[in-house]
């Protein structure tokens, strides 16, 4: 008896695991959008990569050097970040709060207590 619910325990767990996963978030791969500001429009590019319910990658910055996400974790189709941007020895923290439906990712985001919206599609 103890054997068959260990057994059953196992599979369980499994498939528990095996369903999270086709549930997560499809993140791989190279996305790209625009953000609108007052002073003016920026691009966005991420490469991103997921790692279970983690999430690596980077942003490109303004001269093209790839910036490093920090705090990057997926739950389901909820996506969110951090990247640190130097200006002028000045430190600004973006955080992007998104959701991925299909080939894109909505982002909420917040910046120096300002919010942003950006949409940015996935690279085919």
């Amino acid at each position: 008896m103890k054997k068959r619910f260990s057994r059953f325990l196992t599979i369980a767990a499994a498939t528990l695991i095996l369903a999270v996963a086709a549930f997560a978030a499809p993140v791989d791969g190279t996305w790209t959008g625009t953000l609108a500001t007052p002073n003016g429009d920026f691009p966005q590019v991420f490469k991103l990569k997921a790692d279970g319910a983690r999430l690596t990658g980077t942003m490109a910055g303004l001269d093209g050097a790839d910036i490093q996400i920090t705090d990057g974790k997926i739950d389901g189709t909820k996506v969110s970040f951090s990247v640190k941007l130097s200006f002028s020895g000045n430190d600004i923290v973006l955080n992007y709060n998104g959701v991925v439906a299909d080939d894109k990712i909505t982002f909420a985001g917040e910046a120096m207590g300002q919010a942003f919206e950006v949409v940015v599609t996935k690279a085919k």
